[in-house]
């Protein structure tokens, strides 16, 4: 009696091992089947083995085909080049693969880089147009003109200046502060000429008739008088008398239709003002006409053409 686990021992533990062993061996070989050991033996001894759970002869060990290692090697070979061709072949695909997603990489950076200045240019060009629009809109505004000092510009010779004397109804002497335009007119009294409509203008002060008064008088043969300083206002073109110069020219005949030499004066002096208050002919050259609906001049406001070809004959 072993007094830790209270049984019996029949023997050591090896013998009770090798007796376990047995038993086990026995019992398989009587429900008919292998077991290891008898697995074991028939691999090392070649005695027998069981299929179908029959007991067949296994053949001998010295009847066993000798095996031959070349073809064993030439085959490890076969095998060792193909998992080589194939490793190779996968390093390939990888590389392709890799530089095929490179090229899509820097193909979309440079897209992305392409819509992004495309998108700052776009921004720059609508903020410039809208910076050159604002300029141009408040270029158009008097209170943005630059001023001219008058003492500056140097005045043609074939301009006479008559100054009209001071007086609330043709010359009240109130600064012009800046010059957006000319106004075109006719003095609407048939065959007068420059140096009358001068002296009307003159007489005024004393028979208090109107206010009327201009700037520049062309007469019949083309001569040209200034009656007002360019840097004062002249009663002349309503509601522009602020900000623009007026020429009055003489007629022969009730058409209003200037003579040839009176049509040269007009566009030789419009020119000179045009260049030097930086006007542009085309726009801010004007008729009494297009200020207050008055037909004047009359022959060219009946006679679009001819105005049209006066405009032309500025540039």
């Amino acid at each position: 009696m072993n007094r830790f686990t209270g049984r019996n021992d029949r023997g050591t533990k090896r013998e009770n091992t090798e007796k376990s062993a047995e038993h086990r061996q026995k019992e398989c070989r009587r429900a008919g089947r292998r077991h290891t050991g008898d697995q074991q033996e028939e691999q090392q001894y070649g005695i027998y083995r069981w299929e179908d759970h029959r007991r067949e002869e296994y053949p001998q060990k010295e009847d066993l085909p000798v095996r031959s290692f070349q073809g064993s090697r030439q085959q490890n070979a076969r095998q060792q080049a193909n998992c080589q061709r194939a490793k190779q072949r996968r390093d390939e695909d990888f590389q392709r693969r890799k530089k095929k997603l490179l090229r899509r990489r820097k193909r979309r950076s440079r897209w992305r880089r392409l819509r992004k200045g495309l998108f700052w240019l776009l921004l720059v060009a609508v903020i410039g147009a809208g910076l050159v629009s604002a300029y141009l809109w408040l270029s158009q505004l008097s209170m943005f003109r630059k001023k001219i000092d008058i003492s500056k510009l140097d005045k043609p010779q074939w301009i006479e200046e008559d100054y009209i004397e001071p007086n609330p109804y043709s010359r009240p002497q109130t600064e012009l502060e800046w010059v957006n335009g000319v106004v075109v007119h006719y003095v609407g009294n048939p065959g007068t000429t420059a140096r009358q409509n001068q002296s009307y203008f003159n007489g005024l002060a004393e028979s208090h008739k109107t206010y009327a008064s201009s700037h520049f008088i062309i007469g019949l043969d083309g001569e040209i008088i200034q009656c007002i300083p360019l840097d004062e206002i002249a009663y002349c073109s309503n509601d522009r008398n602020q900000d623009t110069i007026s020429i009055e020219c003489c007629h022969p005949d009730d058409s209003g239709e200037f003579t040839q030499a009176t049509y040269e004066s007009l566009v030789r002096l419009t020119k000179w003002l045009c260049e030097s208050f930086k006007l542009d002919s085309s726009e801010d050259v004007i008729r009494h006409y297009d200020v207050t609906g008055k037909e004047c001049p009359l022959y060219y406001v009946r006679n679009q053409e001819a105005w049209e070809r006066f405009i032309q004959d500025l540039r």
